[in-house]
């Protein structure tokens, strides 16, 4: 992990999950309807979306958690302080980026996807709001995950031995987070875009966004009806 700027000892840090838009290895579930390639355009659409608009909040730093190329990445988003995922799993890789956020002297830490680029700023900030007092915060996704996690203080034992990408993801870390009696709250939920349904509701939901621009543009013949 990259060391911190002093300047930012002490304060919150949210970190973007990314992976590089390769046809293929983003949005999978999606295809079909979508194809591959439109697949991995709507992701970089997505990716673009809340990078930006996560870019232009005030009251923490930000961080693009990057999984592929880091020049990509560099030139997609100049300005951005990268740090690369480091692990064998999704848990591992999430439990390196918070723990190395929190080691640098951070106070709070939050991880959020690159795949729901309507999620509500005021749900990131209740998340720092909530850490000021609690150790975990999640926010629930509609699919059993959640789009959201946080932590002031590191627990390892809820990124171990989880089936990723399942409806068990969050009823599981719920399970530990009471047995644990680990201090956590759990926020509003929110809908990442996982499959068709979830791209109709982002359309009904926030048309305006730059992702529900680019389905109405890009895939008319499937979303208007939803438009």
């Amino acid at each position: 992990m990259e060391a911190v700027d002093n300047s930012s000892r002490n304060k919150a840090v949210l970190g973007v999950y990314a992976k590089q838009p390769i046809a293929g290895q983003v949005k999978t579930r999606l295809c079909p309807p979508l194809s591959h390639r439109q697949a991995a355009d709507l992701y970089l659409c997505s990716l673009r979306e809340t990078v930006g608009r996560m870019q232009d909040a005030a009251g923490f730093a930000l961080v693009l958690c990057y999984a592929g190329e880091r020049d990509w990445f560099a030139q997609q988003f100049p300005g951005v302080a990268l740090q690369p995922q480091r692990g064998e799993d999704l848990g591992a890789r999430m439990a390196d980026s918070l723990s190395g956020f929190l080691e640098q002297g951070y106070r709070q830490a939050v991880l959020i996807g690159s795949d729901a680029p309507d999620l509500p700023l005021s749900l990131v900030e209740q998340a720092f709001a909530e850490l000021r007092q609690a150790e975990v915060v999640l926010a629930p996704a509609a699919d059993g995950g959640y789009v959201l996690i946080g932590e002031a203080v590191h627990r390892p034992e809820l990124f171990t031995a989880i089936q990723w990408s399942t409806g068990e993801v969050l009823p599981e870390t719920l399970r530990r987070i009471a047995a644990l009696g680990i201090n956590a709250r759990q926020l509003p939920g929110w809908e990442d875009l996982d499959d068709r349904q979830a791209l109709a509701a982002l359309l009904r939901r926030s048309p305006q966004s730059r992702t529900a621009t680019w389905l109405r543009q890009q895939l008319p013949q499937l979303f208007s009806a939803a438009s």
